[in-house]
């Protein structure tokens, strides 16, 4: 079924593969709760949204386009879904963020199916994509710092150092020590083992206590949140919600096909540089990303943890299959992640470090050309500073068709870019946001 000969890999390899990948991405079932959270979602909603998402993406890529490449909710994503039902000021509740997130999960899905996301893809310049990726990397570090109490409040800068002598902020240092040395000596799933040894020191500590228990049958208190596409369309026109909608299909397009690209490569699997079997690796997505509006979790994307089941051997979708598999017996352990999740200095080293990864995407940008630097120098700015990834993009996307106008070159720019510039001035200027 998955062609082991022919990619010259076997049973045992590919499931010590998908192993790996679990472990490497596993905290996204204890960080993504906490985000959530903040906006009100209920933690056991949440949790089992989560793998509920992870495993019928996974699913997907395993059985129908064979590749080695995990999908779960995306970390930058999750954020910006938080920070948009925060800044609204109790205008937007986290039901209506989540029909944003289906109606931008339905449009995936037909894109996928079509020529224009190829189109779209295209589009967007590189230096942009790149900008993109590494601003969503400052901003989830920003919240890892900020949750765990290393930045706080300060009336004279906005933001400040925090009292490093706290035990809360103390535990957090010794996490993220620990999880960077992990990483240092190149052990596969080093930001998982380092949230099991913070946790095991929070715990002698006196931080951490497990008052439920550790197994616990999973369960969806919410039920379905949204499940009627004509609802969440209107929910979308009646609060604007243009804007947030194209946001996340726009930093899903990109984040998923450039990973799944970049993993693809590395495990050979390109073929004169195209990816076969691009359009069923992309329904793995945006299926998961609209099963996971629907019961309470943002959008899904390819994981770039894939890449260390790669590096293990993995090469098909028995990898993918083990990685689903495991997700499925994380579903009874509900308790004792939500132990883990509720003490911040576990999770917060793990969105320091993601982020850290992600921002190396800066070294892609052309620098020496200043009407490609600048708008991606917005970019990656405004995220953390507004707490906003779509600010950060609609800065972006608005200064990049300026500035190769005034520097007659408005005619290299592709025209669906001044359509993306102009709605985006309409949402910033017009629209609630």
């Amino acid at each position: 079924m998955f062609h082991l000969k022919e990619y010259g890999t076997d049973v045992k390899t590919e499931v010590l593969a998908g192993t790996t990948t679990f472990l490497t991405m596993a905290y996204i079932v204890i960080v993504n709760p906490v985000i959530l959270g903040a906006a009100g979602v209920p933690f056991d909603q949440v949790f089992l949204a989560t793998i509920i998402a992870s495993v019928i993406g996974t699913l997907w890529m395993a059985l129908f386009a064979n590749y080695p490449i995990a999908i779960a909710p995306g970390m930058g994503l999750n954020a910006y879904f938080t920070s948009m039902v925060l800044a609204s000021g109790g205008a937007i509740d986290y039901t209506t963020a989540f029909a944003a997130v289906f109606a931008g999960g339905l449009i995936f899905v037909v894109l996928s199916l079509t020529r224009l996301r190829k189109v779209l893809i295209e589009a967007i310049p590189e230096n942009l994509k790149h900008a993109i990726t590494a601003g969503i990397g400052l901003f989830i570090a920003f919240i890892g710092m900020r949750l765990s109490g290393i930045i706080v409040a300060n009336e004279a800068n906005l933001v400040g150092l925090g009292d490093l002598t706290s035990p809360p902020v103390a535990l957090t240092l010794l996490g993220l020590l620990i999880t960077l040395i992990f990483m240092s000596l190149n052990i596969h799933g080093g930001i998982f083992y380092g949230m099991i040894v913070t946790g095991l020191v929070a715990f002698f500590t006196g931080q951490l206590k497990f008052g439920d228990g550790f197994l616990k049958l999973p369960s969806l208190p919410e039920g379905i949140i949204i499940w009627n596409p004509l609802e969440a369309f209107q929910l979308v026109i009646q609060y604007g919600l243009y804007g947030v909608v194209f946001s996340f299909l726009l930093v899903t397009l990109f984040d998923t096909t450039g990973t799944m690209i970049g993993v693809a490569k590395q495990a050979g699997l390109m073929k004169e540089n195209k990816m076969p079997r691009m359009r069923q690796a992309l329904l793995a997505d945006s299926v998961a990303a609209t099963a996971g509006a629907m019961i309470g979790t943002s959008p899904t994307s390819a994981y770039v943890e894939s890449s260390a089941g790669v590096a293990a051997g993995g090469r098909t979708g028995l990898t993918t299959l083990t990685v689903a598999i495991l997700f499925i017996i994380a579903a009874f352990f509900g308790p004792l992640v939500g132990s883990l999740s509720s003490v911040a200095a576990i999770t917060s080293p793990a969105l320091i470090i993601v982020g850290s990864l992600m921002i190396g995407a800066v070294k892609q940008i052309d620098w020496e050309q200043f009407d490609e630097a600048f708008p991606a120098f917005l970019i990656i700015l405004a995220m953390p500073l507004t707490s906003s990834i779509a600010t950060g993009i609609a800065l972006g996307f608005i200064s990049y068709p300026l500035m190769k106008i005034f520097k007659g070159k408005g005619k290299s720019v592709h025209p669906i870019l001044y359509v993306f510039a102009v709605l985006f001035t309409i949402q910033i200027l017009i629209a609630p946001h």
